[in-house]
């Protein structure tokens, strides 16, 4: 299907920002926002997206009136300049409304400053426009907007082209937004859901015989605090199995309780105020709980009761991302992490080439080289020329599949005796020196970019945040080459 054709439309007065003196940080946030405007217009992204969303918008109707379609453009302008605005500031969407509302700058860049009243997106239009484009969209965006940075440098205003003839693999955890899963605090959270779920229903009017919710709220956490407790006591252990069967009897019956109200807004919700969407929402509420809520009892039975462990495969983490892993790391201070593995390829310049975030459990890194490796190959076509990773992407069928792919190897070996015989080249011992920097590059896209964790639910959402932070990453490091460059070409003119 050919691209939409965008109608012209009337952008917002540019406003007149102000001067702000004594303030580095602002000047610095008003600077890479300037830039970043500069980027989204030179390098054609801005008008791709838009261009991508009208063809699926248009594609889903008949007939749409020249009002309408400018009305959709005026809103993905927008969604794309917010999200790129929130992820930049590593802000939720409550916080980015408020900053948003209070700040003509940003106001400025998302294109919401209109006469003769500001109407500032609320924390759910934020979360409508963080979800504006598919994932394989904005992949391809970013795959865009590396190649014009490598073809023509000058159009991005950069002082050199991007390279695209080296990459440094490493992989991350990349931890998910769960509390600690502590098999006792599963149950407590089902337990949680459930009753909630029931208060709603019950508010509605549908009624069984059964003991208010909040009693049953109040005997778990009265459990929950014993168990606590219990590690205080010289028989600890007879103690937690005490309390470990108290809270199954309690769950058991909670249990019985959610599956009758369950029914019972099953058959009866026309009764209620609801429309069948929210009737629909809680159901499948309930309906996750009590599938997951026989695992959650056997896996706290086994572990408490008999202690025997569980298999890291068979283990569940969480009651709302069923998607999360235990990704053992054994590092200082993180020898498990809870979430999933995240793949990330770096350029020399520090722009993020390659990434994948994994749904199940990712393969050993071994196994990721040659999946990268042909994913960029596939992106940028074969400009590759060199690959450099740690001992653990090695491996002999690595160091076949480069060599005949004529890209030179700068894996760490995992055999000492051929790490020193590599060592004598000075190629590898630049790419391996190098590639130490990717470390720093997963630290600034988990730590400063994502904020230690990503708080959206849901892998698939996961996946998008991950890929919206790596475009929002790549626009600022490009960013940063252009004012490297202006203040290089300043000290030349003074000198």
């Amino acid at each position: 299907m050919p691209n939409a054709i965008i109608i012209p439309f009337e952008l917002p007065l540019p406003q007149v920002l102000p001067t702000i003196e004594g303030n580095v940080d602002y000047r610095q946030l008003r600077d890479q926002l300037l830039r970043l405007d500069a980027l989204l217009l030179t390098s054609g992204l801005e008008t791709r997206l838009m261009e991508q969303d009208l063809t699926r918008w248009l594609g889903q109707r008949k007939q749409v009136g020249a009002k309408a379609q400018q009305n959709r453009q005026r809103h993905c302008r927008r969604a794309l300049r917010c999200n790129l605005a929130r992820a930049l500031l590593a802000e939720d969407y409550r916080g980015f409304a408020a900053r948003l509302a209070d700040s003509p700058l940003l106001q400025w860049f998302c294109g919401v400053s209109e006469l003769p009243c500001i109407t500032v997106p609320s924390k759910s239009t934020l979360e409508r426009y963080d979800k504006w484009w598919p994932q394989a969209d904005i992949r391809q965006g970013v795959q865009e907007l590396l190649g014009v940075g490598a073809a023509a440098p000058q159009k991005l205003f950069l002082p050199e082209p991007v390279d695209l003839e080296s990459a440094f693999l490493d992989t991350t955890c990349l931890s998910a937004n769960i509390h600690y899963p502590v098999d006792w605090v599963l149950l407590r959270d089902a337990t949680r859901t459930l009753m909630k779920a029931v208060q709603l229903i019950r508010g509605q009017g549908l009624k069984h015989r059964m003991e208010e919710p909040q009693t049953f709220l109040s005997r778990i956490n009265r459990l929950c605090i014993q168990m606590t407790h219990a590690s205080r006591k010289t028989d600890r252990q007879r103690h937690r199995k005490k309390t470990l069967r108290q809270m199954d009897r309690l769950v058991g019956t909670v249990r019985n309780h959610a599956r009758r109200y369950r029914e019972l807004l099953a058959q009866q919700w026309p009764k209620t105020n609801w429309t069948e969407p929210q009737a629909q929402q809680v159901l499948r509420r309930m309906d996750g709980v009590l599938e997951q809520l026989p695992q959650a009892r056997k896996q706290a039975r086994q572990r408490i009761l008999q202690d025997q462990p569980v298999a890291n495969a068979d283990k569940l983490l969480s009651r709302y991302e069923p998607d999360v892993h235990v990704i053992v790391r054994n590092k200082a201070g993180a020898e498990v992490e809870f979430g999933n593995t995240l793949l990330l390829a770096e350029n020399p310049q520090g722009l993020i080439l390659d990434w994948e975030l994994f749904q199940e459990r990712a393969p050993a890194d071994s196994a990721l080289l040659p999946w990268s490796v042909g994913r960029l190959e596939a992106a940028y076509g074969p400009r590759l020329k060199a690959v450099a990773a740690d001992r653990g992407f090695d491996n002999e069928i690595n160091r076949f599949g480069l060599a005949q792919e004529g890209i030179y190897n700068a894996v760490c070996p995992r055999s000492p005796q051929q790490l020193r015989q590599r060592s004598g080249s000075w190629k590898f011992k630049r790419l391996q020196r190098r590639r130490g920097q990717t470390e720093g590059r997963i630290s600034i896209v988990k730590n400063v970019f994502l904020d230690g964790q990503v708080r959206s639910k849901g892998f698939t959402h996961r996946a998008l945040t991950v890929t919206w932070t790596v475009l929002v990453h790549n626009l600022w490091v490009l960013a940063r080459m252009q004012l490297r460059a202006q203040a290089a070409l300043t000290n030349a003119l003074a000198a």
